[in-house]
């Protein structure tokens, strides 16, 4: 018997392909799991449509994954983690889950936590490179940063610091060009 196989089946074919089995096969165990369907003219025709749809469907979702790694390629996330002081070990973890929500929060980017490069939990502080799988054929490399509340608290006090730094660098050039300003004046 001539059959369209509806869904992809192990040692017979693959979603569309037109094979020929025995009749029982066909109908004691294709047929009652909607795994294929007689090939008729009709079935022929809504086989190769579905087939269509679905490869339209593919290609644009193909498109978005490709837009979408383009705004999470080679970036960096920050994920708090709470740890003890002076500690680089964390309490508890951070898992995919953990750097799915940063990246929706981050890019606006809707992601599937499966999808992250499956890695240990993270327990420590640092810096981790991963993958992303958006599309089978789209893979995006990106980095986590893991940090401390206590780590980004040093890290602003030490911006503030070069801020205040540079401000009073820039005062002291200031007042030493009005110096010579005034000598030159002067002169």
């Amino acid at each position: 018997m001539k059959i369209v196989l509806t869904r992809d089946v192990p040692q017979l074919g693959r979603d569309g392909d037109i094979v020929t089995v025995a009749d029982g096969y066909a109908r004691n165990y294709l047929f009652p799991r909607h795994l294929a369907v007689v090939a008729k003219a009709s079935a022929l025709k809504q086989q190769v449509e579905r087939v269509a749809r679905e490869k339209q469907k593919v290609a644009e979702q193909l498109s978005a994954a490709q837009a979408n790694a383009t705004s999470i390629q080679d970036k960096q996330f920050q994920v708090i983690g709470k740890a003890a002081v002076h500690s680089t070990r964390l309490y508890g973890s951070v898992t995919e889950a953990d750097i799915a929500e940063v990246i929706k929060t981050t890019t606006g980017i809707e992601v599937d936590k499966r999808r992250i490069s499956h890695i240990d939990p993270i327990k420590v502080t640092g810096l981790f490179s991963l993958t992303l799988r958006l599309h089978p054929d789209v893979v995006v490399p990106f980095t986590v940063e893991v940090v401390t509340q206590e780590q980004l608290e040093v890290r602003a006090r030490e911006a503030a610091k070069a801020a205040e730094d540079v401000a009073a660098k820039e005062a002291a050039a200031a007042v030493a060009l009005e110096a010579q300003a005034a000598v030159a004046a002067q002169a």
